[in-house]
């Protein structure tokens, strides 16, 4: 690919359950596959030099599947960085966090929290897991920083403006994904990146994440330098 690639890449990795469903399996087999998935992604986007990933791993609207499955889903971010946080380390890559992280169990808050001081100073790609995050939640949370500072005069409320609201934001530090995917075939936003995606290309895949492969995810990429490619062409004509 010698056209544009998106700085930001943004993916609701959807379908795990119903990708294990479909076999005979159990969701949380799905979520062990999906989670395989991830790492060929990962890999994927280094290769094509895309500079932020962000990973929708939990929602919080999450929370409300059986407890068996949310509990599996507790589990995994320990498993998975226990095995694989060396290698993230050896290949420059740092992790970032977005959601709220204070209502997780204690283990899988310490696993995803010492990911994070781990790769702190690494310059590579930034993985940005979404865990525990809603799109809602995070502008209300947002919003009360504000009101706080304002009450303390730390800020002058007159001042907020978007450039000054999204400092405040889970994703403050990073830029505002340009593309978005989901996969698993439901078209809609679930919540996700709310305020950071409203002006990012949408693509909607039918393929359940476990089969997200580095040749669905370049297709994503074609469709999204497509639309900018004709984008472009009507701003010259």
């Amino acid at each position: 690919m010698n056209a544009y690639i998106p700085t930001h890449v943004a993916i609701m990795m959807d379908g795990n359950g119903r990708w294990g469903k479909q076999r005979g399996l159990t969701r949380s087999e799905g979520h062990y596959a999906g989670a395989q998935a991830m790492e060929h992604i990962i890999d994927a986007s280094i290769e094509l030099n895309i500079k932020v990933l962000t990973l929708y791993a939990f929602s919080s609207e999450n929370w409300s599947r059986p407890k068996d499955e949310v509990n599996y889903l507790m589990q995994l971010p320990v498993k998975f960085f226990k095995q694989k946080l060396p290698e993230f380390q050896k290949r420059n890559i740092m992790i970032r966090l977005s959601g709220n992280i204070d209502e997780l169990p204690k283990r899988t808050k310490q696993s995803l929290i010492q990911a994070v001081e781990e790769t702190k100073n690494n310059t590579g790609i930034i993985v940005n897991f979404a865990f525990n995050y809603g799109g809602r939640a995070d502008i209300l949370q947002a919003i009360r920083k504000i009101i706080d500072e304002a009450r303390n005069e730390q800020i002058d409320i007159n001042q907020v403006d978007e450039k000054l609201f999204r400092n405040y934001l889970y994703t403050s530090e990073l830029p505002d994904p340009e593309l978005v995917i989901r996969t698993g075939g439901e078209k809609r936003v679930s919540n996700f990146l709310l305020w950071q995606s409203s002006m990012a290309e949408l693509y909607f895949s039918d393929v359940y994440f476990p089969d997200f492969n580095e040749q669905e995810l370049c297709a994503a990429i074609r469709e999204f330098q497509r639309k900018q490619w004709t984008k472009h062409s009507e701003l010259l004509s």
